[in-house]
């Protein structure tokens, strides 16, 4: 490689990152492309270890790494100060097993100024996932009575929510170009599809549906049944059956869908949840292939 390839070559900026293991993979090649004496076997002397080819099984996902040994491979990589912390939480994030862990790891990543700089719309997609009414907001919208004022948002939602509240939900969603303005000066719902890092989209829809649930859970105490319908059936089912019940129930959700679109004159914004889950294994042993 010539001075000048080596120039145009970028070393990887860990804040970049929502997977350790794909940093360190962007890593291993970069220093690959401008060093000739790097070698995994390098890596390893600079981290302290003896098994020349520990980098290689962390990028595969075939080793994970303890806050320690995280720390040591931070070093190696030449990572210094918020870098070298961020690095370690990193790894905490990528490696994390429940949705809790993972989540309070996605905090920690949260307190890094760099990280927000660059994934602010991450952030944003995870706020609007993490408050029941900021989708109800953007759903309220479609009444032709709708008004973009705090005050009047607030005493809509049921319950009902602070203007303070109100407001910072009108914020992010036209922030994340969920409102528009039109011709007239109204504000309206835009078609718009949000994207983000698969790290943390699994994350922000488990947030959605825990809050939701819980709005769920709530309704049972505080609407009278002529406002709500909470219903359940437990039934068995051959192995085929979750399948097609999952079928069935997007079958269902695709009907409601279109008849919310086809809806001339919306009034009010209703939340319906759909849940399926197993009660029992389909083979003690845990082979359900």
């Amino acid at each position: 490689m010539t001075i000048d390839e080596q120039a145009s070559v970028q070393a990887p900026v860990v804040f970049r990152y929502l997977d350790a293991r794909q940093f360190l993979g962007d890593y291993y090649r970069y220093k690959k492309a401008t060093s000739r004496a790097f070698s995994y076997r390098a890596f390893s002397r600079k981290a302290g270890l003896g098994s020349p080819n520990y980098l290689k099984l962390f990028v595969d996902g075939q080793r994970n790494l303890s806050a320690e040994m995280a720390g040591r491979f931070g070093t190696a990589a030449g990572l210094e100060g918020s870098a070298h912390t961020y690095f370690v939480d990193l790894v905490a994030f990528t490696q994390a097993r429940t949705t809790d862990d993972k989540a309070s790891a996605y905090e920690r990543l949260l307190r890094f100024r760099e990280h927000r700089a660059v994934h602010r719309i991450d952030i944003a997609y995870g706020q609007y996932h993490r408050e029941w009414y900021i989708p109800a907001i953007r759903e309220l919208a479609f009444c032709d009575d709708f008004e973009a004022n705090a005050e009047w948002i607030a005493s809509r939602m049921q319950p009902p929510i602070r203007p303070r509240q109100a407001q910072q939900a009108l914020d992010l969603l036209i922030e994340l170009q969920m409102l528009q303005e039109d011709d007239a000066g109204r504000w309206r719902p835009a078609d718009t599809l949000l994207t983000t890092g698969p790290e943390v989209k699994g994350l922000h829809y488990v947030q959605y549906h825990r809050t939701m649930i819980g709005r769920a859970l709530a309704a049972l105490d505080d609407l009278p049944p002529a406002d709500r319908d909470i219903t359940s059936v437990t039934i068995a089912v051959p192995r085929e059956g979750i399948a097609l019940l999952k079928e069935r129930l997007s079958n269902v959700r695709r009907e409601l869908l279109d008849l919310s679109t086809e809806s001339p004159c919306p009034e009010r914004v209703v939340q319906v949840n759909l849940q399926l889950f197993p009660l029992t294994r389909a083979d003690p042993s845990g082979d359900e292939t």
